[in-house]
């Protein structure tokens, strides 16, 4: 098979990258390989049965039309401060216009015009205060928030536009490997159901998302493609009670802050905010379950979760990052007999584990029902673990009952995009022909900084036709 740009992956980064190409009226070729299925035929059984059921080949989650960050909280963070490093890649002011305009995409397929997180500046300035007080950054950010179910539509309304503009988009097709000569690529190999087809492309995209974070890596390594070991985030999701947070739900919606926590001083960040969400599970490779977290317009709980992360950075002569938190994600699992740990705060504290019957007595009921009770700090290594439980007592000083004894710690929540491609700033590796975008390239994090690294793409590759 021949085309003219081949994209693997249909994530945000190469959804977009394809759409803005069609948008200006590119009369290429354009062919996405995605080892998922499409929209329409994503679904989690977990919603009629009540469990989950480690979907083979892959988890529907995670792999799919629209990757894993849209059936995650559907939440678009409008400013470039948050999302990753590409504004340093591609300077500052571009990124602030590339999320103008591609937030204007998301509208024109109808995301909710409303934004959150503005026009509350006195009650903003007495957050931002608590914060500084409490040794923490308050990072503005206001959020578009599509919702997982409204997300959903948004991104099925892509998916027909792209098709009907003539886009070529293989399903349940896997890529295996890159076609490479004399430092350049030609293409790709790709398999379906024992069946091995080689797609050959004038340009190659490979947006592969955390999912295929990994992959890359090991391609990067076997094909000579220039990258260096980057940030790997480990953390947990914490839920509280609504009433607890409902002020940063309020002004806010999600908050964004930053800390250094003594004594080790990594940085610890929240992500992900969900207001009234439920926590969630998604499946990876080797059976790999991580902790997530859903976020709706219309069905609302009794709780809000947000993750807290830890940035590792790591030196020579360690080269093996994603492979780290993988490791940590497993031992998690074993201890949870291959389900999700949970763990009270106080218990933490105190130095046991959690029971059962001890989350049923307390006022804070967990919204992943088939969570294990168990202690997280078994497998969380203690460096993670410090700095975690230093940040949650922080976040006590900027919401007062954050740390309190019933607050519920969810364990593993891993984010792998910790490979870094080395590029230029027209995302051009050291192979000819081969670009690498979103999370798996390692530049991006996140639903928007991944879509307009997309929409960048396509107007290169147009201004170059």
């Amino acid at each position: 098979m021949k085309t003219d740009i081949l994209i693997v992956g249909a994530g945000p980064a190469g959804i977009f990258t394809a759409l803005e190409l069609v948008r200006r009226g590119s009369g290429k070729k354009i062919t996405i390989v995605e080892k998922g299925c499409s929209i329409e035929e994503r679904a989690c059984p977990k919603k009629k049965i009540g469990k989950c059921v480690s979907c083979k080949p892959y988890c529907h989650i995670t792999t799919g039309f629209s990757g894993a960050g849209a059936f995650s909280d559907g939440k678009l963070s409008l400013s470039y401060e948050v999302g990753g490093d590409l504004p340093t890649l591609i300077g500052e002011e571009v990124a602030r216009e590339l999320i103008e305009y591609t937030d204007g995409i998301y509208l024109e397929f109808g995301a909710d015009p409303h934004v959150e997180g503005i026009n509350n500046d006195e009650e903003v300035r007495e957050i931002r205060k608590r914060a500084i007080q409490a040794g923490l950054k308050l990072v503005d950010c206001p959020i578009r928030h599509m919702g997982t179910e409204k997300a959903h539509n948004i991104y099925m309304s892509i998916e027909h536009y792209l098709m009907d503009a003539g886009v070529e988009i293989l399903f349940g097709w896997e890529c295996t490997d890159l076609i490479l000569s004399d430092s350049e690529c030609l293409g790709v190999t790709v398999t379906k159901d024992g069946r091995t087809e080689e797609i050959r492309a004038s340009r190659t995209v490979v947006a592969t998302g955390r999912r295929g974070a990994d992959w890359l890596e090991k391609i990067c390594t076997e094909k000579g493609i220039a990258h260096q070991p980057g940030t790997v985030d480990i953390g947990v999701r914490v839920e509280v009670r609504n009433e607890v947070i409902e002020t940063i739900n309020r002004v806010l919606y999600e908050s964004k802050l930053i800390g250094y926590p003594k004594p080790f001083k990594n940085k610890v960040r929240t992500f992900c905010q969900n207001p009234g969400g439920f926590v969630s599970q998604e499946n990876y490779d080797n059976d790999l379950a991580v902790v997530n977290g859903h976020s709706y317009k219309e069905l609302k709980s009794d709780n809000t979760n947000l993750a807290i992360l830890c940035s590792h950075n790591f030196s020579e002569p360690f080269k093996e990052p994603i492979a780290y938190a993988q490791k940590v994600g497993e031992l998690t699992n074993m201890l949870g007999a291959g389900h999700i740990l949970v763990q009270r705060f106080g218990d933490i504290l105190d130095g046991k584990r959690t029971w059962q019957k001890e989350l049923s007595q307390s006022n804070l009921r967990p919204t992943l029902p088939d969570a294990v009770a168990g202690d997280i700090t078994a497998a969380m290594p203690y460096r993670a673990m410090m700095n975690i439980i230093n940040f949650i007592q922080a976040m006590d000083h900027v919401v007062p009952g954050f740390a309190s004894n019933e607050t519920l710690l969810y364990s593993p929540e891993l984010k792998f995009y910790s490979n870094r491609i080395k590029m230029d700033t027209e995302f051009n590796t050291n192979i000819r022909s081969l670009h690498c975008l979103g999370d798996s390239s390692g530049w991006t994090r996140g639903l928007m900084m991944a879509s307009i690294m997309g929409v960048r793409m396509g107007q290169i590759i147009s201004s170059e036709e």
